[in-house]
């Protein structure tokens, strides 16, 4: 029979990362699962033929005072850089400059962040939680038949993924039931050339785009010219079962129309993000109770800011609570 673990972290984004480090930092044990093949969540890197896609998170701000003091330790790291790109608006007409915001990324990518969050942690990827039951302590029991035991478990998941599991009677349960997360297909374009374009980030408020960016202008990011283009949360519900190649093509064409010039992509691949952003996220940072707690950007205002800081929250919960 497999050691019982102290805390079990199933997630391994950044409100997954924040908590178990934390807690980690104070002494605790902490193992973390996560179905994927590495850590990351939506703030992922995906590599091509000598480029690189932030296809989910494209940057964060930082505006939390304890947030921007784990933000320049980053930065003294190495870990994360300022992104000094142009940024505009298009209305479906006109572009007009967006902001003088300042804007960091993960450096060579956005799923850096969370692998240096990584580091002294116990961790298993493809590890998909199915089901969890309460006794003197909490069975977890894994899709591939695995039965874990913890003494205190972390949900740190999508709103309707943490809904499955929670049990009813904690009061995560309805919270986590009553908040609905958008899809968002992204695309990634790998280009012979560079595209002749004002802007390397792009908000979009006409049409299926929602965001396109020139990852290439990004920090520390090496090769040939990289675009990730997002689809708005309307266009991507109607076109949720697309396969990828007919996403690819349809939001190249969208940007192609915005710069008015045909783009012809050397490599084209897509990623549905099924849970990408709250349509109406919470304000009440984590919840905590039976030994159970639940982290994540959706109870915190829907940002990777919002993220770490809902990590956080819930690592002080559960050590004053110990």
């Amino acid at each position: 029979m497999s050691q019982t673990i102290d805390i079990a972290v199933i997630g391994a984004g950044l409100a997954g990362l924040s908590c178990a480090q934390a807690l980690h930092a104070a002494g605790r044990r902490v193992h973390i699962f996560d179905k994927a093949r590495g850590a990351g969540g939506r703030m992922a890197t995906r590599r091509g033929d000598g480029v690189s896609f932030d296809h989910g998170a494209q940057y964060f701000t930082a505006r939390n005072a304890g947030f921007q003091a784990e933000v320049a330790k980053w930065q003294a790291q190495g870990q994360v850089q300022p992104w000094q790109g142009r940024f505009a608006a298009w209305d479906g007409q006109r572009l007009t400059p967006s902001g003088d915001t300042q804007r960091f990324v993960g450096v060579p990518g956005m799923s850096s962040i969370c692998r240096s969050l990584l580091q002294g942690l116990d961790f298993t990827a493809q590890q998909r939680l199915c089901s969890l039951q309460q006794g003197a302590d909490w069975s977890l029991c894994f899709e591939d038949g695995q039965v874990r035991q913890a003494r205190q478990v972390v949900l740190a998941l999508p709103a309707p993924q943490a809904a499955l599991l929670l049990p009813a009677t904690h009061s995560a349960a309805a919270l986590a039931g009553s908040v609905a997360m958008s899809p968002c297909w992204a695309a990634m374009l790998q280009l012979d050339s560079a595209l002749e374009c004002p802007f390397d980030g792009l908000f979009v408020n006409s049409g299926p785009l929602s965001w396109a960016a020139r990852d290439n202008s990004k920090p520390g990011r090496a090769g040939g010219e990289a675009w990730v283009l997002h689809a708005t949360p309307a266009w991507t519900s109607e076109h949720i079962d697309d396969t990828a190649e007919q996403v690819a093509a349809a939001l190249t064409a969208a940007l192609s129309a915005i710069v008015g010039q045909e783009i012809v992509a050397a490599a084209l691949s897509s990623h549905r993000w099924r849970y990408a952003l709250a349509d109406a996220p919470l304000d009440i940072a984590c919840v905590h109770e039976m030994g159970l707690g639940v982290a994540g950007d959706w109870l915190h205002g829907s940002r990777v800011e919002g993220a770490w800081l809902s990590g956080q929250a819930l690592a002080a919960r559960m050590l004053a609570a110990s």
